[in-house]
């Protein structure tokens, strides 16, 4: 799985449009308004109000987006340990955002995980509809 710790801390915020001049690692459009997954100090700078802080965690593995189980065995092992996680799939990569006070031990169990998960091949072409619907092209790196 390779889970890469980045540097920062990330938050989710719900605004009834997309805001001008805002750089989101990725976005979802909902009935009730568009949320953004933005840097902290972004948002702070633009006033946006947030309740959960978050580490960011990539799983630099190169898995297939109709790969089967990863989702699951990741979130899974994370629940398990009373780590809560919200995923977000890229085209190439799984992006984990964790409680940040919780990120390093989240990957130090990822890390221990890695040798038992399949991730699929890496050329799988296809994308899974209900993990890109909405995102935007920034959603991934």
């Amino acid at each position: 799985m390779q889970p890469d710790l980045r540097a920062g801390r990330f938050v989710f915020v719900s605004v009834p449009t997309m805001v001008d001049g805002v750089h989101p690692l990725a976005w979802v459009r909902e009935d009730e308004g568009t949320t953004l997954i933005l840097e902290q100090p972004e948002a702070d700078g633009l006033g946006l109000s947030y309740d959960f802080v978050a580490a960011m965690i990539t799983l630099r593995v190169h898995s297939s987006l109709d790969a089967v189980g990863l989702t699951a065995a990741v979130s899974g092992a994370l629940a398990d340990a009373g780590i809560s996680a919200n995923m977000v799939a890229g085209y190439y990569h799984d992006h984990l955002f964790v409680p940040v006070e919780a990120g390093e031990r989240a990957v130090r169990l990822l890390e221990s995980l890695s040798g038992t998960v399949v991730t699929g091949t890496p050329a799988a072409a296809g994308r899974r509809s209900e993990d890109r619907a909405g995102l935007s092209p920034s959603a991934s790196e």
